[in-house]
């Protein structure tokens, strides 16, 4: 598609509703210099050069990909109205779009009668579900896994919950046994489920924790802030490329989240909070007489712990999911493109004799090391690092690629063929969320084992004073640190 002409569809869509409302006097203040316009946008041109290529398949890094162009479109379309969804008064016509689009996430998870919204991203949604958490269970704890995203801990802090990390398992999932034990205390009003750890993107089993929840009055909230368009992956195909189980168990939780920002080909900021329960509307009880004044309708904001929140993200999904329906044959297929680039990537990486695959991958995260000789975890670390500056720093066919940190107990516990002379090590890790990485990944792999192969600078002494140095104290459990090219965006 040419985006040229769609834009400009736009703009003169959008000149012909503000002259269906008459002239339109223009204040001298807002006018600039061309000259000086032009200027500027061609250093900020030059400015976001600097940006990584997270539009190129090359690209393997972070969560990160370019929205969709219809998105880019609906954002555009909203953005020139630009309306805030806190209220109907301030955002009538977006309002209701959110409203549909949402409706249309609940049902792809599951949800019948639900109650939902957009958020700025994963980090407030989650926020939300763990305040109803903690309203609904105010005497008790909220349980997360190690391997969750760091906003569980954060935010049980922020509001003042008692926390409890649980240990995984083998293959990163929240380990049952351990939930059985901690539920068995009474102290925990609610589980977060993963579906999608940030780190190596396993599933927690939640079709297993549901009924343990249940069983010890807890309440479900599943994060499915990376995941939860897997969602799609997980019916028609024979088999499914996902494991069906967890997710059809989503439906019958207390609260989801899910990142449209992600798989969803959306911009920043877009997540969303969905309740089962509509009642739970009770928590957020306020009043705002200078905001809702003119509707006897629900308003977003009376729901939410955001006020001001741009319009322009509900057009943006609303006009994306019209165009790419959340099917299996729809939005779908773009997952499934991806889905398939990391079962493939970890047939090879078996195969491969510079290469060692460290987890199979439930999603499109892919986990690997360099293999070494000797394979000590302090040679992994270093080989991991040196790999992916070398792929940044190359001019000619660079490659981005991202590292966490896994303790020794988790190469223990896969039984891989190391020794664990440090508590912990870097390893390489490949989101391949867009997908150009199907067909590219053939000279991904081949790239990333050159780099793996090529000669390696002797290990320089650790510095005390650096904040990348891996030799000092560990990470807190569940904490994903990451090098160059960043951190993980939320």
């Amino acid at each position: 598609m040419n985006p040229d002409r769609w834009i400009e569809r736009i703009l003169a869509r959008h000149r012909d509703w503000q002259n269906g409302h008459g002239d339109s006097p223009h204040h001298p203040s807002l006018g600039v210099d061309e000259n000086v316009l032009a200027r500027a946008l061609d250093e900020l041109a030059d400015r976001l050069a600097g940006s990584h290529p997270f539009f190129h398949p090359r690209y393997a890094g972070q969560m990160i990909k370019p929205p969709h162009p219809v998105a880019v479109l609906g954002y555009l379309a909203g953005m020139l109205v630009n309306s805030n969804n806190h209220a109907l008064d301030g955002g009538p016509a977006t309002s209701r779009l959110e409203v549909e689009a949402v409706a249309a996430l609940a049902a792809m998870l599951g949800f019948g009668t639900h109650l939902g919204h957009l958020t700025g991203g994963g980090t407030v949604a989650n926020l939300e579900a763990l305040f109803v958490a903690r309203e609904t269970h105010p005497d008790r704890g909220i349980a997360f896994s190690t391997e969750a995203h760091y906003t569980h801990a954060r935010m049980c802090h922020l509001l003042g919950v008692p926390a409890h990390p649980v240990p995984v398992d083998r293959n990163g999932r929240m380990d049952l046994d351990a939930l059985r034990s901690l539920l068995a205390t009474g102290t925990v009003g609610t589980v977060v489920a993963t579906a999608g750890t940030p780190a190596l993107g396993a599933v927690d089993p939640v079709h297993d924790i549901l009924p343990l929840a249940r069983a010890h009055g807890s309440r479900v909230h599943v994060d499915a802030a990376y995941g939860g368009f897997f969602a799609l992956l997980a019916r028609g195909d024979t088999p499914p490329l996902v494991d069906p189980a967890p997710w059809r168990a989503v439906a019958s939780c207390d609260s989801v989240v899910i990142d449209p920002h992600k798989h969803g080909l959306q911009p920043y900021g877009c997540g969303a909070v969905l309740f089962a329960d509509p009642s739970v509307a009770r928590f957020y009880d306020h009043d705002s007489p200078y905001t809702y004044f003119t509707s006897n309708l629900p308003h977003l904001g009376e729901t939410s712990l955001e006020c001001s929140r741009p319009g322009a993200a509900a057009a943006a999904l609303w006009l994306t999911l019209k165009v790419l329906p959340l099917t299996r044959d729809g939005l779908g297929e773009v997952l499934a493109a991806g889905r398939r680039a990391a079962l493939r990537w970890s047939t090879l990486l078996r195969d491969s004799a510079d290469l060692c695959l460290f987890q199979q991958p439930e999603l499109d995260i892919v986990t690997y090391y360099p293999r070494c000789d000797p394979p000590t975890l302090s040679q992994i670390d270093r080989a991991s690092a040196s790999l992916l500056d070398e792929g940044m720093r190359d001019q000619r066919d660079p490659v981005y690629l991202s590292t966490s940190h896994i303790p020794a107990d988790a190469f223990i516990a896969r039984q891989l063929s190391v020794v664990t002379d440090r508590p912990r090590a870097r390893i390489l890790r490949s989101v391949l969320m867009k997908p150009e990485s199907e067909t590219y990944l053939g000279h991904l792999h081949r790239r990333v084992e050159a780099l793996a192969r090529a000669p390696r600078p002797a290990p320089a002494a650790a510095d005390p004073h650096s904040a990348l140095d891996p030799s000092r104290s560990p990470a807190p459990p569940g904490r994903n640190l990451t090098v160059p090219p960043g951190k993980e965006a939320g």
